[in-house]
Protein backbone atom coordinates (compact mmCIF):
# COMPACT_ATOMS: atom_id res chain seq x y z
CA UNK A 1 0.00 0.00 0.00
CA UNK A 2 1.47 3.85 -0.85
CA UNK A 3 1.44 5.35 2.40
CA UNK A 4 3.25 8.71 1.30
CA UNK A 5 4.93 10.89 -1.51
CA UNK A 6 7.35 13.42 -1.22
CA UNK A 7 8.24 15.78 -4.30
CA UNK A 8 10.85 18.23 -4.43
CA UNK A 9 11.53 20.86 -7.40
CA UNK A 10 9.80 18.59 -9.94
CA UNK A 11 8.08 20.41 -13.30
CA UNK A 12 6.02 23.08 -11.38
CA UNK A 13 6.35 21.23 -7.97
CA UNK A 14 8.62 22.53 -5.65
CA UNK A 15 7.80 21.01 -2.03
CA UNK A 16 4.90 18.49 -2.01
CA UNK A 17 4.04 15.57 0.91
CA UNK A 18 1.33 13.86 0.55
CA UNK A 19 0.05 10.84 3.14
CA UNK A 20 -2.11 8.64 1.21
CA UNK A 21 -4.36 6.58 3.16
CA UNK A 22 -6.16 2.86 2.33
CA UNK A 23 -9.50 3.05 0.58
CA UNK A 24 -10.40 5.02 -2.09
CA UNK A 25 -8.25 8.36 -2.03
CA UNK A 26 -9.94 10.67 -4.65
CA UNK A 27 -7.36 14.00 -6.69
CA UNK A 28 -9.80 16.64 -8.11
CA UNK A 29 -9.15 20.02 -9.61
CA UNK A 30 -9.23 21.84 -13.07
CA UNK A 31 -7.78 20.70 -16.23
CA UNK A 32 -4.10 22.07 -16.23
CA UNK A 33 -3.63 22.01 -12.33
CA UNK A 34 -0.96 19.39 -12.28
CA UNK A 35 -2.58 16.16 -11.55
CA UNK A 36 -0.92 14.14 -14.25
CA UNK A 37 1.76 15.74 -12.93
CA UNK A 38 1.63 13.31 -9.34
CA UNK A 39 1.28 10.47 -11.93
CA UNK A 40 4.64 11.50 -13.79
CA UNK A 41 6.06 11.69 -10.63
CA UNK A 42 5.34 8.34 -9.27
CA UNK A 43 6.10 6.60 -12.02
CA UNK A 44 10.13 8.49 -11.46
CA UNK A 45 10.15 6.88 -8.42
CA UNK A 46 8.99 3.38 -9.88
CA UNK A 47 11.73 3.35 -12.16
CA UNK A 48 8.98 4.35 -15.24
CA UNK A 49 9.68 5.77 -18.11
CA UNK A 50 8.82 9.35 -19.32
CA UNK A 51 9.51 12.80 -19.38
CA UNK A 52 13.06 13.39 -20.04
CA UNK A 53 12.86 17.04 -18.80
CA UNK A 54 11.37 16.74 -15.23
CA UNK A 55 13.64 18.98 -13.31
CA UNK A 56 11.89 22.11 -11.87
CA UNK A 57 13.71 25.04 -13.61
CA UNK A 58 15.79 26.95 -11.53
CA UNK A 59 16.80 23.79 -9.52
CA UNK A 60 19.79 21.74 -9.88
CA UNK A 61 18.32 18.52 -9.07
CA UNK A 62 14.63 16.90 -8.25
CA UNK A 63 13.60 14.08 -5.71
CA UNK A 64 10.83 12.06 -5.40
CA UNK A 65 10.57 9.52 -2.53
CA UNK A 66 7.71 7.23 -2.23
CA UNK A 67 7.23 4.94 1.06
CA UNK A 68 4.86 1.53 0.89
CA UNK A 69 4.10 -1.01 3.49
CA UNK A 70 4.62 -4.08 2.93
CA UNK A 71 2.10 -7.57 4.48
CA UNK A 72 3.85 -10.66 4.87
CA UNK A 73 4.10 -12.42 1.83
CA UNK A 74 4.36 -9.72 -0.30
CA UNK A 75 5.95 -10.54 -3.70
CA UNK A 76 8.08 -7.70 -3.46
CA UNK A 77 10.25 -9.36 -0.64
CA UNK A 78 11.18 -11.97 -3.51
CA UNK A 79 12.89 -9.20 -6.22
CA UNK A 80 14.23 -7.36 -2.76
CA UNK A 81 16.17 -10.14 -1.38
CA UNK A 82 17.38 -11.07 -4.95
CA UNK A 83 18.87 -7.47 -5.34
CA UNK A 84 20.24 -7.77 -1.71
CA UNK A 85 18.09 -5.19 -0.17
CA UNK A 86 16.83 -5.65 3.71
CA UNK A 87 13.24 -4.73 4.04
CA UNK A 88 11.17 -5.44 7.25
CA UNK A 89 7.77 -4.02 6.71
CA UNK A 90 8.40 -0.58 5.46
CA UNK A 91 9.70 -0.24 1.60
CA UNK A 92 11.43 3.76 1.51
CA UNK A 93 12.07 4.57 -2.50
CA UNK A 94 13.70 7.54 -3.56
CA UNK A 95 15.28 8.58 -6.48
CA UNK A 96 17.09 11.89 -7.76
CA UNK A 97 17.31 13.45 -11.44
CA UNK A 98 19.87 15.72 -11.80
CA UNK A 99 19.67 18.30 -14.57
CA UNK A 100 21.73 17.06 -17.40
CA UNK A 101 19.54 14.12 -16.98
CA UNK A 102 21.58 11.42 -14.62
CA UNK A 103 19.31 9.46 -12.90
CA UNK A 104 20.23 8.07 -9.03
CA UNK A 105 17.61 5.37 -7.26
CA UNK A 106 18.04 3.66 -3.58
CA UNK A 107 15.45 1.36 -1.68
CA UNK A 108 15.84 1.73 2.07
CA UNK A 109 19.31 3.59 1.38
CA UNK A 110 20.47 0.70 -0.58
CA UNK A 111 21.09 2.28 -3.90
CA UNK A 112 20.08 -0.03 -7.00
CA UNK A 113 19.12 0.27 -10.80
CA UNK A 114 16.19 1.14 -12.67
CA UNK A 115 15.47 -1.80 -13.88
CA UNK A 116 15.21 -2.87 -9.91
CA UNK A 117 12.99 -0.48 -9.59
CA UNK A 118 10.76 -1.34 -12.34
CA UNK A 119 10.81 -5.14 -11.54
CA UNK A 120 9.32 -3.88 -7.80
CA UNK A 121 7.16 -1.25 -9.16
CA UNK A 122 4.89 -4.57 -10.38
CA UNK A 123 4.47 -5.83 -7.52
CA UNK A 124 3.70 -2.20 -5.51
CA UNK A 125 1.19 -0.08 -8.24
CA UNK A 126 -0.57 -0.79 -11.50
CA UNK A 127 -1.46 2.47 -13.40
CA UNK A 128 -4.81 2.76 -15.99
CA UNK A 129 -3.78 6.19 -17.23
CA UNK A 130 -6.55 7.94 -19.50
CA UNK A 131 -5.49 6.74 -22.71
CA UNK A 132 -4.51 3.01 -21.34
CA UNK A 133 -7.60 1.90 -23.15
CA UNK A 134 -5.91 1.70 -26.21
CA UNK A 135 -3.84 -1.11 -25.06
CA UNK A 136 -7.66 -3.23 -25.15
CA UNK A 137 -7.94 -1.99 -28.99
CA UNK A 138 -5.03 -4.13 -29.56
CA UNK A 139 -5.49 -7.72 -29.91
CA UNK A 140 -1.78 -8.12 -29.66
CA UNK A 141 -1.92 -7.31 -25.46
CA UNK A 142 -5.30 -9.65 -25.63
CA UNK A 143 -3.85 -12.41 -24.93
CA UNK A 144 -1.36 -11.45 -22.08
CA UNK A 145 -3.95 -10.37 -20.67
CA UNK A 146 -5.78 -13.50 -20.60
CA UNK A 147 -2.77 -15.50 -19.66
CA UNK A 148 -2.15 -13.22 -16.84
CA UNK A 149 -5.62 -13.60 -15.46
CA UNK A 150 -5.27 -17.38 -15.39
CA UNK A 151 -1.65 -17.46 -13.89
CA UNK A 152 -0.61 -19.24 -17.16
CA UNK A 153 3.52 -18.43 -15.96
CA UNK A 154 4.43 -22.26 -15.43
CA UNK A 155 2.65 -23.14 -18.90
CA UNK A 156 3.98 -21.00 -20.53
CA UNK A 157 7.57 -21.37 -19.25
CA UNK A 158 6.98 -24.96 -20.51
CA UNK A 159 5.62 -24.04 -24.24
CA UNK A 160 8.44 -21.79 -24.67
CA UNK A 161 11.00 -24.33 -24.35
CA UNK A 162 9.22 -26.80 -25.95
CA UNK A 163 9.53 -24.25 -29.20
CA UNK A 164 13.08 -23.74 -28.71
CA UNK A 165 13.70 -27.25 -28.65
CA UNK A 166 11.47 -27.71 -31.77
CA UNK A 167 12.95 -24.96 -33.40
CA UNK A 168 16.79 -26.26 -32.23
CA UNK A 169 16.07 -29.66 -33.91
CA UNK A 170 14.88 -27.75 -37.07
CA UNK A 171 17.69 -26.18 -37.68
CA UNK A 172 19.91 -29.11 -36.89
CA UNK A 173 17.88 -30.75 -39.56
CA UNK A 174 18.62 -27.87 -42.12
CA UNK A 175 22.05 -27.56 -41.49
CA UNK A 176 22.31 -31.63 -41.99
CA UNK A 177 19.92 -31.36 -45.51
CA UNK A 178 22.26 -28.35 -46.34
CA UNK A 179 25.56 -30.49 -45.74
CA UNK A 180 24.29 -33.42 -47.56
CA UNK A 181 23.42 -30.90 -50.76
CA UNK A 182 26.86 -29.34 -50.75
CA UNK A 183 28.53 -32.79 -50.22
CA UNK A 184 26.40 -34.38 -53.19
CA UNK A 185 27.11 -31.34 -55.53
CA UNK A 186 30.84 -31.95 -54.87
CA UNK A 187 30.92 -36.10 -54.48
CA UNK A 188 33.03 -36.06 -57.67
CA UNK A 189 35.24 -33.70 -57.38
CA UNK A 190 36.07 -35.15 -53.27
CA UNK A 191 36.15 -38.64 -54.29
CA UNK A 192 38.79 -38.39 -56.96
CA UNK A 193 40.40 -35.59 -54.41
CA UNK A 194 40.38 -38.20 -51.83
CA UNK A 195 41.90 -41.04 -53.87
CA UNK A 196 44.54 -39.21 -55.50
CA UNK A 197 45.79 -38.33 -52.29
CA UNK A 198 45.30 -41.56 -50.43
CA UNK A 199 47.33 -42.68 -53.25
CA UNK A 200 50.26 -40.34 -52.73
CA UNK A 201 49.61 -40.62 -48.97
CA UNK A 202 51.88 -37.53 -48.16
CA UNK A 203 53.59 -36.88 -44.74
CA UNK A 204 54.35 -33.58 -43.10
CA UNK A 205 57.50 -32.74 -43.32
CA UNK A 206 58.39 -34.99 -46.19
CA UNK A 207 58.48 -32.13 -48.57
CA UNK A 208 61.76 -30.83 -46.89
CA UNK A 209 63.38 -34.13 -46.58
CA UNK A 210 62.97 -34.87 -50.13
CA UNK A 211 64.33 -31.71 -51.07
CA UNK A 212 67.27 -32.22 -49.44
CA UNK A 213 67.84 -35.56 -50.88
CA UNK A 214 67.33 -34.27 -54.13
CA UNK A 215 69.91 -31.31 -53.86
CA UNK A 216 72.26 -33.09 -52.23
CA UNK A 217 72.02 -36.23 -55.14
CA UNK A 218 72.32 -33.31 -57.75
CA UNK A 219 75.56 -31.87 -56.34
CA UNK A 220 76.98 -35.48 -55.63
CA UNK A 221 78.47 -36.36 -58.75
CA UNK A 222 80.85 -33.33 -58.80
CA UNK A 223 81.31 -33.33 -54.79
CA UNK A 224 82.14 -37.21 -54.84
CA UNK A 225 85.24 -36.42 -56.65
CA UNK A 226 86.73 -34.24 -54.89
CA UNK A 227 86.04 -36.52 -51.73
CA UNK A 228 87.42 -39.30 -53.52
CA UNK A 229 90.66 -37.14 -54.09
CA UNK A 230 91.23 -36.39 -50.65
CA UNK A 231 89.80 -40.26 -49.88
CA UNK A 232 93.08 -41.43 -51.64
CA UNK A 233 95.43 -38.58 -50.36
CA UNK A 234 94.70 -39.63 -46.77
CA UNK A 235 95.54 -43.61 -47.89
CA UNK A 236 98.55 -45.19 -48.01
CA UNK A 237 99.30 -44.02 -51.38
CA UNK A 238 98.88 -40.66 -49.70
CA UNK A 239 99.42 -39.02 -46.12
CA UNK A 240 98.64 -42.77 -44.05
CA UNK A 241 102.04 -44.38 -45.86
CA UNK A 242 103.82 -41.20 -45.89
CA UNK A 243 103.20 -40.74 -41.86
CA UNK A 244 103.77 -44.46 -41.50
CA UNK A 245 106.75 -44.58 -43.27
CA UNK A 246 108.24 -41.59 -41.03
CA UNK A 247 107.12 -43.63 -37.83
CA UNK A 248 108.84 -46.48 -38.78
CA UNK A 249 112.47 -44.70 -39.54
CA UNK A 250 111.86 -42.40 -36.32
CA UNK A 251 111.13 -46.16 -34.02
CA UNK A 252 113.85 -47.54 -35.69
CA UNK A 253 116.08 -45.08 -34.08
CA UNK A 254 114.39 -44.19 -31.07
CA UNK A 255 116.57 -46.07 -28.89
CA UNK A 256 119.65 -44.34 -29.88
CA UNK A 257 117.83 -40.94 -29.34
CA UNK A 258 117.96 -41.27 -25.63
CA UNK A 259 114.25 -40.67 -25.31
CA UNK A 260 114.07 -37.36 -26.83
CA UNK A 261 111.81 -38.89 -29.78
CA UNK A 262 108.99 -40.62 -27.63
CA UNK A 263 106.77 -37.59 -27.61
CA UNK A 264 107.03 -37.38 -31.26
CA UNK A 265 106.10 -40.90 -32.04
CA UNK A 266 103.16 -40.70 -29.17
CA UNK A 267 102.26 -37.42 -31.34
CA UNK A 268 102.26 -39.34 -34.61
CA UNK A 269 100.66 -42.40 -32.93
CA UNK A 270 97.40 -39.76 -32.38
CA UNK A 271 97.63 -38.50 -35.65
CA UNK A 272 97.24 -42.15 -36.98
CA UNK A 273 94.36 -42.54 -35.13
CA UNK A 274 92.39 -39.24 -36.30
CA UNK A 275 93.21 -40.18 -39.71
CA UNK A 276 91.70 -43.67 -39.40
CA UNK A 277 88.59 -41.83 -38.21
CA UNK A 278 88.79 -39.10 -41.03
CA UNK A 279 88.80 -42.37 -43.97
CA UNK A 280 86.19 -43.92 -42.20
CA UNK A 281 83.94 -40.58 -42.34
CA UNK A 282 85.41 -40.02 -45.60
CA UNK A 283 84.29 -43.55 -46.64
CA UNK A 284 80.51 -43.56 -45.67
CA UNK A 285 80.13 -40.30 -47.28
CA UNK A 286 81.58 -41.86 -50.66
CA UNK A 287 78.81 -44.81 -50.49
CA UNK A 288 76.05 -42.35 -49.01
CA UNK A 289 76.91 -40.04 -52.59
CA UNK A 290 76.66 -43.81 -54.26
CA UNK A 291 73.28 -43.98 -55.60
CA UNK A 292 71.53 -44.94 -58.95
CA UNK A 293 70.29 -42.21 -61.40
CA UNK A 294 66.64 -44.16 -61.33
CA UNK A 295 66.50 -42.97 -57.24
CA UNK A 296 67.13 -39.71 -57.86
CA UNK A 297 64.40 -40.01 -60.58
CA UNK A 298 61.92 -41.58 -58.72
CA UNK A 299 62.98 -38.52 -55.75
CA UNK A 300 62.13 -35.46 -58.24
CA UNK A 301 58.87 -37.77 -59.68
CA UNK A 302 57.49 -38.01 -55.39
CA UNK A 303 58.30 -34.23 -54.21
CA UNK A 304 57.18 -32.65 -57.86
CA UNK A 305 53.76 -34.44 -57.01
CA UNK A 306 53.68 -33.29 -53.45
CA UNK A 307 54.12 -30.20 -54.90
CA UNK A 308 51.59 -30.40 -57.42
CA UNK A 309 48.96 -31.67 -55.38
CA UNK A 310 49.48 -28.80 -53.07
CA UNK A 311 49.24 -26.04 -55.61
CA UNK A 312 45.83 -27.52 -56.68
CA UNK A 313 44.39 -27.85 -53.35
CA UNK A 314 46.24 -24.22 -52.32
CA UNK A 315 47.71 -25.71 -49.01
CA UNK A 316 50.78 -25.97 -47.77
CA UNK A 317 52.44 -29.71 -48.54
CA UNK A 318 53.03 -30.25 -44.58
CA UNK A 319 48.88 -29.70 -44.68
CA UNK A 320 47.89 -32.20 -47.12
CA UNK A 321 47.68 -35.11 -45.08
CA UNK A 322 45.18 -32.86 -42.41
CA UNK A 323 43.48 -31.52 -46.28
CA UNK A 324 43.26 -35.17 -46.86
CA UNK A 325 41.22 -36.03 -43.65
CA UNK A 326 38.82 -33.06 -43.97
CA UNK A 327 37.73 -34.01 -47.11
CA UNK A 328 37.03 -37.45 -45.79
CA UNK A 329 35.17 -35.52 -43.07
CA UNK A 330 32.85 -34.26 -45.91
CA UNK A 331 32.76 -37.62 -47.92
CA UNK A 332 31.65 -39.28 -44.42
CA UNK A 333 28.47 -37.10 -44.17
CA UNK A 334 27.47 -37.93 -47.50
CA UNK A 335 28.35 -41.86 -47.12
CA UNK A 336 26.44 -41.39 -43.30
CA UNK A 337 24.24 -38.57 -44.60
CA UNK A 338 21.22 -41.21 -44.65
CA UNK A 339 21.89 -42.33 -40.86
CA UNK A 340 21.88 -39.18 -40.16
CA UNK A 341 18.72 -37.42 -41.51
CA UNK A 342 17.00 -40.39 -40.40
CA UNK A 343 18.12 -38.98 -36.51
CA UNK A 344 17.39 -35.60 -37.19
CA UNK A 345 13.97 -36.22 -38.41
CA UNK A 346 13.15 -38.24 -35.52
CA UNK A 347 14.63 -35.65 -33.32
CA UNK A 348 12.06 -33.17 -34.90
CA UNK A 349 9.13 -35.39 -34.77
CA UNK A 350 9.71 -35.82 -30.90
CA UNK A 351 10.04 -31.92 -30.31
CA UNK A 352 7.19 -31.62 -32.57
CA UNK A 353 5.21 -33.81 -30.38
CA UNK A 354 6.49 -32.00 -27.46
CA UNK A 355 5.67 -28.64 -28.44
CA UNK A 356 2.15 -29.65 -29.71
CA UNK A 357 1.33 -31.34 -26.39
CA UNK A 358 2.88 -28.61 -24.72
CA UNK A 359 1.12 -25.85 -26.86
CA UNK A 360 -2.58 -27.63 -26.57
CA UNK A 361 -2.15 -27.49 -22.80
CA UNK A 362 -1.58 -23.89 -22.68
CA UNK A 363 -4.83 -23.88 -25.39
CA UNK A 364 -7.18 -25.94 -22.72
CA UNK A 365 -6.18 -23.74 -20.02
CA UNK A 366 -6.67 -20.42 -21.87
CA UNK A 367 -10.08 -22.18 -23.31
CA UNK A 368 -10.99 -22.95 -19.44
CA UNK A 369 -9.76 -19.19 -18.22
CA UNK A 370 -11.46 -17.78 -21.31
CA UNK A 371 -14.86 -18.68 -19.86
CA UNK A 372 -14.16 -17.92 -16.61
CA UNK A 373 -13.04 -14.53 -17.51
CA UNK A 374 -15.99 -13.90 -19.65
CA UNK A 375 -18.24 -14.93 -16.89
CA UNK A 376 -16.45 -12.37 -14.49
CA UNK A 377 -16.74 -9.42 -17.13
CA UNK A 378 -20.51 -9.87 -17.36
CA UNK A 379 -20.47 -9.75 -13.24
CA UNK A 380 -18.49 -6.90 -13.75
CA UNK A 381 -20.03 -4.89 -16.19
CA UNK A 382 -23.69 -5.01 -14.56
CA UNK A 383 -22.77 -2.74 -11.84
CA UNK A 384 -21.61 -0.07 -14.22
CA UNK A 385 -24.66 -0.17 -16.28
CA UNK A 386 -23.33 -2.07 -19.12
CA UNK A 387 -25.80 -5.43 -18.06
CA UNK A 388 -26.78 -5.87 -21.31
CA UNK A 389 -23.42 -5.83 -22.58
CA UNK A 390 -21.55 -9.40 -23.47
CA UNK A 391 -18.22 -9.90 -23.46
CA UNK A 392 -16.49 -12.77 -25.35
CA UNK A 393 -13.10 -14.06 -25.89
CA UNK A 394 -12.40 -15.43 -29.29
CA UNK A 395 -9.93 -18.03 -30.64
CA UNK A 396 -8.45 -18.37 -33.44
CA UNK A 397 -5.45 -20.50 -34.66
CA UNK A 398 -2.10 -18.28 -35.17
CA UNK A 399 1.13 -19.60 -36.58
CA UNK A 400 2.89 -21.50 -33.95
CA UNK A 401 5.19 -19.71 -31.97
CA UNK A 402 6.97 -19.91 -28.25
CA UNK A 403 3.91 -18.88 -26.97
CA UNK A 404 1.47 -21.21 -28.77
CA UNK A 405 -0.80 -21.45 -31.23
CA UNK A 406 -3.63 -19.12 -30.15
CA UNK A 407 -4.61 -15.54 -31.73
CA UNK A 408 -6.68 -14.48 -28.62
CA UNK A 409 -9.03 -11.42 -29.28
CA UNK A 410 -11.97 -9.52 -26.85
CA UNK A 411 -15.09 -9.04 -28.34
CA UNK A 412 -18.18 -6.55 -27.37
CA UNK A 413 -21.76 -6.77 -28.05
CA UNK A 414 -23.30 -3.62 -26.56
CA UNK A 415 -26.91 -4.44 -27.22
CA UNK A 416 -28.70 -7.40 -27.06
CA UNK A 417 -28.62 -9.04 -30.96
CA UNK A 418 -26.05 -6.69 -31.95
CA UNK A 419 -23.14 -8.38 -33.68
CA UNK A 420 -20.03 -8.81 -31.76
CA UNK A 421 -16.90 -6.90 -32.87
CA UNK A 422 -13.69 -5.52 -31.83
CA UNK A 423 -13.89 -2.61 -28.98
CA UNK A 424 -12.82 -0.03 -31.52
CA UNK A 425 -15.36 -0.54 -33.66
CA UNK A 426 -18.34 -1.55 -31.07
CA UNK A 427 -17.97 0.48 -28.10
CA UNK A 428 -17.99 4.24 -27.44
CA UNK A 429 -15.16 6.06 -25.77
CA UNK A 430 -17.41 5.50 -22.44
CA UNK A 431 -17.97 1.97 -22.99
CA UNK A 432 -14.36 1.29 -23.18
CA UNK A 433 -13.51 3.16 -20.12
CA UNK A 434 -15.87 0.91 -18.53
CA UNK A 435 -15.03 -2.32 -19.82
CA UNK A 436 -10.93 -1.01 -19.14
CA UNK A 437 -12.27 -0.64 -15.66
CA UNK A 438 -13.89 -4.30 -15.53
CA UNK A 439 -11.09 -5.74 -17.36
CA UNK A 440 -8.75 -4.71 -14.78
CA UNK A 441 -10.97 -5.49 -11.66
CA UNK A 442 -11.07 -9.14 -12.88
CA UNK A 443 -7.21 -9.11 -13.79
CA UNK A 444 -6.32 -7.51 -10.39
CA UNK A 445 -8.98 -9.35 -8.32
CA UNK A 446 -6.69 -12.50 -6.86
CA UNK A 447 -3.99 -9.46 -6.20
CA UNK A 448 -2.76 -8.49 -2.82
CA UNK A 449 -1.26 -5.33 -1.62
CA UNK A 450 -1.15 -3.51 -4.92
CA UNK A 451 -2.38 -0.01 -5.39
CA UNK A 452 -4.73 0.38 -8.10
CA UNK A 453 -4.07 4.10 -9.73
CA UNK A 454 -6.93 4.90 -12.34
CA UNK A 455 -6.37 8.38 -14.26
CA UNK A 456 -9.68 9.48 -15.58
CA UNK A 457 -11.13 5.96 -15.81
CA UNK A 458 -14.63 7.58 -16.22
CA UNK A 459 -13.79 10.01 -18.92
CA UNK A 460 -16.85 9.74 -21.69
CA UNK A 461 -19.53 8.96 -19.14
CA UNK A 462 -21.96 11.06 -16.41
CA UNK A 463 -25.06 10.66 -14.42
CA UNK A 464 -26.04 7.16 -12.99
CA UNK A 465 -23.02 6.14 -15.44
CA UNK A 466 -20.77 7.50 -13.44
CA UNK A 467 -22.27 7.41 -10.37
CA UNK A 468 -21.76 3.43 -11.39
CA UNK A 469 -18.32 3.62 -12.04
CA UNK A 470 -17.41 5.16 -8.83
CA UNK A 471 -18.99 3.17 -6.51
CA UNK A 472 -17.29 0.23 -7.95
CA UNK A 473 -14.10 2.05 -7.50
CA UNK A 474 -15.07 2.14 -3.91
CA UNK A 475 -16.11 -1.31 -3.78
CA UNK A 476 -12.57 -2.33 -5.02
CA UNK A 477 -11.21 -0.24 -2.27
CA UNK A 478 -12.63 -2.16 0.20
CA UNK A 479 -9.44 -3.58 2.26
CA UNK A 480 -6.98 -2.43 -0.59
CA UNK A 481 -6.06 0.90 -2.03
CA UNK A 482 -7.57 3.14 -5.12
CA UNK A 483 -5.98 6.22 -6.10
CA UNK A 484 -8.37 8.12 -8.38
CA UNK A 485 -7.63 11.16 -10.92
CA UNK A 486 -11.25 12.47 -11.95
CA UNK A 487 -13.09 15.26 -13.28
CA UNK A 488 -16.74 13.45 -11.97
CA UNK A 489 -18.29 15.06 -8.97
CA UNK A 490 -19.99 11.59 -9.03
CA UNK A 491 -16.49 9.43 -8.84
CA UNK A 492 -15.16 12.20 -6.35
CA UNK A 493 -18.22 12.19 -3.66
CA UNK A 494 -17.61 8.36 -3.23
CA UNK A 495 -13.93 8.86 -2.36
CA UNK A 496 -13.11 8.26 1.60
CA UNK A 497 -10.55 11.01 1.21
CA UNK A 498 -10.16 13.61 -1.13
CA UNK A 499 -6.98 16.20 -2.14
CA UNK A 500 -7.65 19.00 -4.43
CA UNK A 501 -4.85 19.49 -6.82
CA UNK A 502 -4.23 23.21 -7.77
CA UNK A 503 -1.96 25.56 -9.56
CA UNK A 504 -0.57 29.01 -8.14
CA UNK A 505 0.85 31.41 -10.75
CA UNK A 506 3.23 34.55 -9.90
CA UNK A 507 4.94 36.99 -11.94
CA UNK A 508 7.74 33.98 -11.79
CA UNK A 509 6.56 31.23 -11.25
CA UNK A 510 4.06 28.66 -11.54
CA UNK A 511 3.67 26.39 -8.53
CA UNK A 512 1.65 23.22 -8.41
CA UNK A 513 0.83 22.31 -4.89
CA UNK A 514 -2.01 19.59 -3.37
CA UNK A 515 -4.59 20.37 -0.55
CA UNK A 516 -5.79 17.75 1.96
CA UNK A 517 -9.78 18.22 1.48
CA UNK A 518 -11.69 18.73 5.27
CA UNK A 519 -15.43 18.28 4.91
CA UNK A 520 -16.23 21.80 4.21
CA UNK A 521 -13.95 22.07 1.62
CA UNK A 522 -14.80 18.76 -0.18
CA UNK A 523 -18.57 19.96 -0.04
CA UNK A 524 -17.23 23.14 -2.28
CA UNK A 525 -14.54 21.25 -4.45
CA UNK A 526 -17.81 18.99 -5.65
CA UNK A 527 -19.92 21.82 -5.61
CA UNK A 528 -17.40 23.72 -7.92
CA UNK A 529 -17.27 20.33 -10.29
CA UNK A 530 -20.79 20.37 -10.54
CA UNK A 531 -21.63 24.26 -11.37
CA UNK A 532 -18.30 25.92 -12.69
CA UNK A 533 -16.13 28.72 -11.24
CA UNK A 534 -18.85 29.99 -9.28
CA UNK A 535 -20.28 28.18 -6.49
CA UNK A 536 -23.95 28.56 -5.62
CA UNK A 537 -25.76 27.54 -2.62
CA UNK A 538 -27.53 25.06 -4.60
CA UNK A 539 -24.72 23.11 -6.09
CA UNK A 540 -23.28 22.67 -2.67
CA UNK A 541 -26.85 21.30 -1.57
CA UNK A 542 -26.11 18.88 -4.88
CA UNK A 543 -23.06 18.24 -3.61
CA UNK A 544 -24.12 17.25 -0.17
CA UNK A 545 -26.95 14.76 -1.77
CA UNK A 546 -23.59 13.17 -3.89
CA UNK A 547 -21.37 12.81 -0.34
CA UNK A 548 -24.51 11.59 1.10
CA UNK A 549 -26.38 8.92 -1.09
Amino acid sequence: MLRGLDIRNMLIIDRLELAFQPGLNVLTGETGAGKSILLDALGFVLGWRGRAELVRQGADQGEVSAWFDLPTGHPAFAILEEAGVAVDDELILRRINTTDGRKTAWINDRRVSGEVLRRLSDTLVELHGQHDDRGLLNPRGHRQMLDTYAELGPSLDATRLAWRDLSAAQRDLASTQAMIADAQAEEDYLRHAVGELDALAPEAGEEATLDTQRRLMQAAEKIRKDIAKASDALGLNGAEGMIGDASRWLQGVANEAEGRLDDPLEAIERVLLGLDDAQRGVAECLDALSFNTSDLEDIEERLFAIRGLARKHSVQPDDLRGFADELRARLAVLDDGARDLEERRAALKIAKDRYHVAAQTLHDKRAKAAKALDIAMAKELAPLKMERAVFATEFTMAEPGPEGTDAVAFTVATNPGAPAGPLNKIASGGELSRFLLALKVCLTQNTEGLTLIFDEIDRGVGGATADAVGRRLAELAVGGQVLVVTHSPQVAALGGHHWRVEKRQTADETISTVVALDASARVDEIARMLSGDTVTDAARNAARALINT
